[in-house]
């Protein structure tokens, strides 16, 4: 089976684009080892209408806070390690700290890119 690593970093105030593409290039990066990236945007191409990601923007179940919350929460516990990409963050994330706490909490090792 495959290893897991979930993808974390920034999402609220950021660009659909400034979300997705780090991701992508870690997903095709980690791919050539045999890993599977997480990413907490996968799925959810319907928000790349939007200029900057904010609450609220959708009422698909994937983008609502309990959708949000659920999703993540359970890829992080079911994941191998927690890649956290901090490099463009321009304040701190909430949901970051709170995948920090999860990650923690669920004995993952923990990456962090500064």
């Amino acid at each position: 089976m495959s290893k897991l690593v979930y993808l974390a970093g920034p999402i609220l105030g950021c660009t659909y684009d400034g979300c997705t593409n780090w991701r992508e290039y870690a997903i095709n990066e980690f791919a050539r080892d045999g890993i599977t990236g997480l990413s907490p945007m996968r799925a959810k191409e319907f928000l790349k209408e939007h200029p900057k990601l904010a609450d609220g923007i959708s009422d698909h179940v994937l983008a609502t806070d309990v959708g949000i919350t659920t999703r993540d929460m359970w890829d992080v516990r079911r994941c191998d390690a927690v890649l956290f990409n901090l490099l463009d963050a321009e304040r701190i994330s909430v949901g970051t700290a709170i995948e920090y706490g999860w990650s923690s909490a669920f004995n993952k090792p923990i990456i962090t890119v500064m």
